[in-house]
């Protein structure tokens, strides 16, 4: 009989302890859900690192940008599957081999590394920019103030983003056009 009564003390009690612990769990999930309910533009945001890890590696061949209602898009195009990339703020954009400073206009600093040479398997240029210190014209644009080309050393292409200020962003990969794939990075207008 006391191994009965030791037993439902002990099972009533820790009955008890796990109802506390649910009710404090259910109470914190509705903060974190609405806040992740409000994204801005429908779209999740951060402002750390963002990577993939490269597991294929074609050339490199263009630099482009636009302008959408609550971001301001760069795409790197690759001519096969753009698979590896690293993109963060940082207080210097450097160049690749020489370790020189990328110069860059504007409040803040974002390091795109693609993982993907501007050169072909023969080493000629898949892609030479005519302007390296202004890939694309982004003058007036609201969030993108500098675009310039940090060189391709090692399999990899740097380019440098001047931003208005750290502002959040998102970074993945997109198949097409044709064959070839691109990397995106967008950086939003503000913060939500």
């Amino acid at each position: 009989m006391r191994y009965w009564r030791t037993f439902l003390v002990v099972g009533l009690a820790a009955a008890v302890l796990d109802v506390g612990a649910t009710a404090t769990v259910a109470a914190a999930q509705p903060v974190a859900a609405s806040a992740a309910a409000t994204p801005y533009c429908g779209f999740r945001w951060g402002s750390l690192l963002e990577q993939h890890t490269a597991t294929a590696v074609a050339p490199l061949v263009n630099v482009r940008a636009g302008r959408h209602a609550c971001f301001d898009r760069l795409v790197v195009d690759v001519s096969g599957k753009a698979d590896g990339y690293r993109v963060e703020y940082v207080t210097q954009v450097y160049r690749g081999g020489s370790g020189r400073p990328v110069p860059l206009r504007g409040g803040a600093r974002l390091s795109i590394i693609a993982f993907a040479p501007a050169h072909d398997d023969d080493y000629r240029p898949t892609y030479r920019p005519a302007k390296p210190t202004e890939l694309v014209n982004v003058s007036g644009w609201r969030t993108f103030r500098q675009v310039s080309w940090g060189g391709t050393f090692e399999g990899e292409s740097t380019i440098g983003l001047g931003v208005r200020a750290r502002l959040p962003f998102r970074a993945f990969t997109l198949d097409g056009p044709g064959a070839g794939s691109r990397i995106v990075i967008d950086v939003a207008h503000r913060w939500s």
